[in-house]
């Protein structure tokens, strides 16, 4: 079969040839349709992330779309979404035209969702509505503030919080497209992550006081987001686009009874990970919920490669 295969950590995939899997015990073999290429791909692949450096060659891609080949439990023909562990543990992933995933991350599709929007939703999307609500604990009423909106988990993020009753959502971000898009996504107010005083900048945007930050940023703008939580807010970490570090002073966590939490697809469960994407896929469905995309074909995955995490944020959505 063909795939994007990586050979060195740090590089880009190559478009080559790549021993086609052999479906085992449990196991559906997957004819792929769709795949994105998400920033979890892109550091497990340089092999430096927390997993330990994968395997090479390996094809990387933790999720994608596609129509059940051969399988236990699931109907040959079935179009379903699904995830695997591509650079977390051995063995390929959805960068390539054949894929294995464990049955139990297999879900059938709806009618009404593309390929490509189902696939740039995915595993963000099921991040952002979950670090909302299991973690986050949003409850109808309470303010909301985004960072990082402009990429597909802020975006998910700033529309999450509208569909989950949120009585105001402020989304923050670096560039001005971002920004736009965040508006035109349903948010209150906008807020620059690059401005001077950045502690004003969001306070500014978001009338006063948050209750909830989702944050896949880290660093000066979750420090600056932490000030803005009224007391008992949370701040839901997923991630660190911004800095792998960040300051919490005692004070502000101990004056405000804040909550500082942390998020990862990775404590979910199966069904977790099912019934968050049913919803959000009902969502899809009904024209309530996008994600911004560019498909491309397989043999271009080390192009879209270099543009995951840079602006304008479309993810790119490989077609085998």
């Amino acid at each position: 079969m063909q795939a994007a295969v990586i050979t060195r950590h740090g590089d880009p995939p190559e478009h080559r040839p790549h021993p086609a899997p052999r479906r085992g015990a449990g196991q559906a073999l997957i004819r792929v349709t769709a795949a994105p290429i998400n920033p979890l791909d892109l550091l497990c692949a340089s092999g430096t992330s927390y997993f330990g450096a994968p395997e090479l060659p390996y094809a990387p891609g933790a999720q994608g779309v596609g129509v059940v080949a051969e399988a236990e439990t699931l109907p040959a023909g079935q179009r379903v979404w699904f995830s695997c562990d591509a650079g977390m543990r051995p063995g390929d992933g959805a960068l390539a035209e054949l894929c294995l995933a464990e049955e139990a991350a297999v879900l059938p599709l709806p009618d009404g969702v593309d390929d490509d929007l189902a696939a740039a939703l995915g595993l963000s999307a099921i991040a952002a509505w979950m670090a909302l609500t299991w973690r986050g604990g949003l409850q109808p009423g309470e303010h909301v503030l985004v960072l990082g909106a402009s990429g597909t988990v802020g975006q998910v993020g700033v529309q999450a919080a509208r569909l989950l009753g949120a009585g105001r959502v402020t989304a923050a971000c670096r560039d001005a497209h971002g920004r736009e898009r965040a508006a035109e996504l349903g948010a209150d107010a906008v807020a620059d992550l690059g401005a001077y005083d950045l502690d004003d900048a969001l306070a500014q945007a978001a009338g006063g006081q948050v209750d909830l930050v989702l944050d896949p940023v880290w660093g000066r703008p979750a420090e600056a987001a932490l000030r803005i939580l009224a007391p008992r807010g949370r701040l839901v970490n997923l991630g660190s686009s911004a800095a792998a570090q960040a300051s919490v002073g005692s004070a502000t966590l101990r004056g405000g009874t804040l909550s500082l939490l942390g998020f990862t697809n990775n404590a979910l469960s199966p069904e977790q990970k099912a019934g968050a994407l049913d919803e959000i896929l009902a969502h899809a469905a009904a024209g309530r919920l996008t994600a911004d995309r560019e498909t491309l074909p397989l043999a271009r995955a080390a192009e879209a490669w270099s543009r995951c995490g840079r602006a304008p944020h479309r993810r790119a959505v490989l077609i085998p």
